[in-house]
């Protein structure tokens, strides 16, 4: 591409907000105009397309592959004409899925949900752009310094020296350097395809533990295809906003047991963005937020948290706990501590098929966290230790963690949250390196329930 404007200086076109225009021709050179629906940023020398009809200007790219598309600026009305070169057609990954999800909003903002169905996203090459003569106006007023916002999450993201700590210096600066109201953490369950939040800001409910599925609405699909997900409009045509909860009654379980996590995100986001947690070639969970208002996201908005994701990612395999060598959970077992105060106790009831826990009939938690609590409670009982290890915890194959990044500071971290918020009786308390304490309020009464 030899043209002086680059991509970045045109990518504000790329919004949605204005359709562009594509210009094509046949074979025979007879010329085609359409609009189209949507020009997705690639990187700096290619773009994709929307491929939504078998239409005309889908025959001419097939028997002719060049193409003039023009872009008007939606804030200074500048036209740009840029001059492509098609490549090839995708009908999965991360350039159709993030295609597919941004197309949706497009579609249901302008009624037209119906008839926006992405079929593939047409990569071109862009040989040349253009700045077509005019007056455009001024431009926008400059934001606060984003890179400023980057610096200052980067160094609480350094200070961090636990999971928690982390997540409070990600969470932070969303909400104080970059005015997002609205943001939670998950992390992804690679035994159950499912994510779960371990954080959250700016909901009534924290919606600690509530799940989602991978490759449902913007969270799940960031997550399977480890790519951004952008969308500006309100839109009904994915299930953005709502998180498909695991039901218990496929496990056998009474009706007067079934619950869920309350999901605490807005009821109708107009905005949304989720980006991958990637470290290496893993996912390790979604950076997600939202807004009540159209247009909220821009893509710097997604640049910079791209690079506050991989920086969190980061610091969670940082501080993710290994084993010592020559450790022992023995190492540290105190005396059998007093009996608990008396009074009323605790119903704490264990369901293996799901490792689902329900104390005094309410659900807490289920999967790998709810095996932890478990065997925490039985060990108390049986031998009224309260000092652990995660290396123990690694150990015990009946808690079902996976033999490659189990993320267990991560569960445990989220256990400890539900403790809080659902039962402060139990506590759950980190007391070194890989070591945590069990801190028992209450009698508690143990019961396993085989569905």
């Amino acid at each position: 591409m030899n043209s002086t404007v680059t991509l970045g200086e045109v990518r504000p076109c790329f919004e949605g907000a204005i359709p562009a225009i594509m210009a094509t021709t046949a074979a025979d050179g007879t010329p085609n105009v359409a609009y189209i629906s949507q020009v997705f940023h690639v990187d700096e020398r290619h773009v994709a397309l929307s491929f939504q009809f078998f239409n005309k200007t889908r025959r001419n790219i097939l028997e002719h592959p060049r193409a003039t598309v023009l872009l008007l600026h939606p804030v200074t009305a500048q036209f740009y004409r840029l001059h492509l070169r098609y490549l090839r057609t995708e009908t999965g990954g991360p350039v159709f899925e993030s295609m597919k999800a941004q197309l949706a909003g497009i579609a249901s903002h302008s009624g037209m949900a119906s008839v926006f169905v992405l079929r593939g996203s047409d990569i071109y090459e862009v040989l040349d752009i253009e700045r077509v003569a005019g007056e455009p106006l001024p431009g926008s007023a400059p934001r606060c310094s984003l890179l400023g916002a980057l610096r200052r999450g980067s160094e609480r993201l350094a200070r961090a020296t636990t999971l928690d700590e982390a997540l409070e210096a990600t969470l932070q600066t969303l909400e104080h350097d970059m005015d997002i109201a609205h943001a939670m953490v998950l992390i992804a369950d690679p035994a159950t395809l499912r994510l779960y939040t371990v954080a959250s800001r700016g909901y009534p409910t924290s919606g600690v533990g509530s799940e989602i599925a991978l490759g449902d609405g913007v969270i799940g699909v960031a997550a399977r295809e480890g790519t951004p997900v952008r969308i500006t409009h309100m839109t009904s045509a994915y299930l953005y906003s709502q998180a498909v909860r695991s039901g218990l009654e496929d496990r056998g379980l009474a009706p007067e047991d079934m619950t869920e996590i309350p999901y605490p995100g807005l009821p109708e986001p107009h905005s949304q963005l989720a980006v991958p947690l990637r470290a290496g070639d893993r996912v390790l969970g979604v950076l997600f937020v939202e807004s009540p208002q159209d247009l909220r996201f821009s893509f710097e908005d997604e640049d910079l948290l791209v690079t506050l994701a991989g920086q969190l990612a980061a610091a969670i395999d940082r501080l993710q706990e290994t084993p010592e060598v020559g450790e022992h959970p023995e190492d540290d077992t105190p005396e059998p501590v007093a009996a608990p105060p008396r009074g009323p106790a605790l119903q704490v009831r264990y369901y293996p098929a799901n490792h689902s826990v329900f104390i005094n009939n309410a659900y807490l938690i289920k999967g790998v966290a709810g095996a932890i609590l478990w065997k925490l409670l039985q060990v108390h009982r049986r031998e009224g230790r309260q000092e652990f290890c995660n290396r123990e915890l690694r150990l015990d194959p009946g808690l079902g963690l996976p033999d490659v990044v189990d993320n267990l500071e991560a569960r445990l971290l989220l256990l400890a949250r539900r403790l809080q918020e659902q039962c402060p009786a139990l506590r759950i308390e980190k007391t070194g390196r890989g070591r945590f304490r069990l801190r028992v309020g209450a009698a508690v009464d143990l019961q396993t329930v085989q569905a």
